[in-house]
């Protein structure tokens, strides 16, 4: 499964500081692990954290098992394998999953289309065998993208790719989809504070201890890790980045991203570096960062004002910062002076 591994793009909670003096339950208890091809991090506050945190790990490795594309046993590779023959049983995980993509394949307009996988793989951006391909190899990937070939079966939960050679990419959602169940298992087991960052998928759980929202910083895509130039503040919520600095690499002097576009094969040229989405759902925050950048500032923005709880904050190549409407009431602050507020 590619996912987008962060590099310089990255949103990270600003953990407030902790001082010798804090009552042991407002101490968190933090945790980190290695997975789904990024580092998460975790941290809860409350009795039975650790045991909480840790069943949270385990649910984001179910999850990878399952939808790892780059796995040679996971279901999608079945999927994948299987295309253009017949239709595989996948988990309710791997069904929801894949759902939610064609859903938002669907709304974008096939700008997020989640049969990406044939053009992932000929780029192989993030990986040793990144390279510009041939036109003639675009025109025949691009042949084998159209989200409307994927046939679900709701009854038996099977999955089937109409054309040889077609793949399933859930890169863009995956991650998000596992923010979320993060979330889900923390709840159940009585957290009522946490921060989960997976890779830059960030979700904030209920406030601080001292009942105060907690302050998201946004990675300022011209720099390096960890250098913010905005914040926000925000209680039960996710935030998620996608932006040309996240996976990148450079031929003939040209810096080619990630973010590929499903009309001309190549990477997203819109002047846009990054979008930030704010929302309650990450598998939906997940997606939709992808799409809005595609779509670029002005149909984007469009999008997102016509969705109901989501927000955006786009950032151009000349540090223009745009918002949606809603974003204020987060106390949206831009702290680096270098970049400028729009309206």
């Amino acid at each position: 499964m590619r996912r987008r591994i962060v590099t310089c793009i990255i949103i990270f909670a600003l953990i407030f500081l902790v001082t010798s003096c804090s009552r042991p339950e407002d101490k968190p208890v933090v945790k980190t692990n290695f997975q789904l091809d990024t580092l998460i991090k975790i941290s809860a506050y409350g009795d039975g954290a650790s045991e909480a945190i840790d069943a949270a790990f385990e649910r984001i490795e179910q999850i990878d098992k399952k939808m790892n594309a780059r796995a040679s046993d996971s279901e999608v590779t079945a999927v994948n394998e299987a295309a253009g023959k017949n239709p595989v049983k996948v988990s309710s995980d791997t069904f929801f999953v894949i759902k939610r993509g064609l859903y938002f394949s669907e709304l974008s307009g096939g700008k997020f289309d989640i049969t990406v996988g044939p053009l992932v793989n000929l780029w192989g951006i993030g990986t040793d065998k990144a390279r510009v391909p041939e036109k003639s190899e675009i025109i025949e990937a691009l042949k084998l993208i159209n989200y409307r070939d994927v046939l679900l079966d709701e009854n038996e939960k099977t999955v089937m790719l109409k054309k040889p050679g077609m793949a399933i990419d859930l890169g863009g959602i995956a991650k998000g989809y596992a923010a979320d169940e993060v979330i889900r298992v923390l709840k159940e087991r009585g957290i009522k504070s946490a921060v989960a960052d997976l890779g830059g998928n960030v979700y904030v759980l209920g406030k601080k201890p001292n009942g105060q929202p907690w302050k998201i910083g946004i990675q300022d895509p011209f720099k390096q890790r960890g250098e913010i130039f905005a914040t926000i503040e925000a209680e039960d919520k996710t935030l998620v980045t996608s932006g040309v600095y996240e996976r990148f690499f450079e031929q003939g002097g040209k810096r080619y991203h990630h973010i590929l576009d499903t009309s001309t094969g190549y990477p997203v040229e819109n002047g846009l570096v990054s979008v930030t989405i704010i929302g309650d759902s990450s598998i939906d925050a997940d997606a939709l960062s992808t799409t809005v950048f595609s779509l670029g500032l002005q149909r984007g923005m469009e999008l997102v004002e016509n969705l109901p709880d989501i927000e955006a904050i786009f950032v151009t190549k000349d540090k223009e910062v745009y918002v949606s409407s809603g974003v204020n009431a987060y106390n949206f602050k831009i702290i680096d002076d270098s970049f400028t507020l729009k309206q």
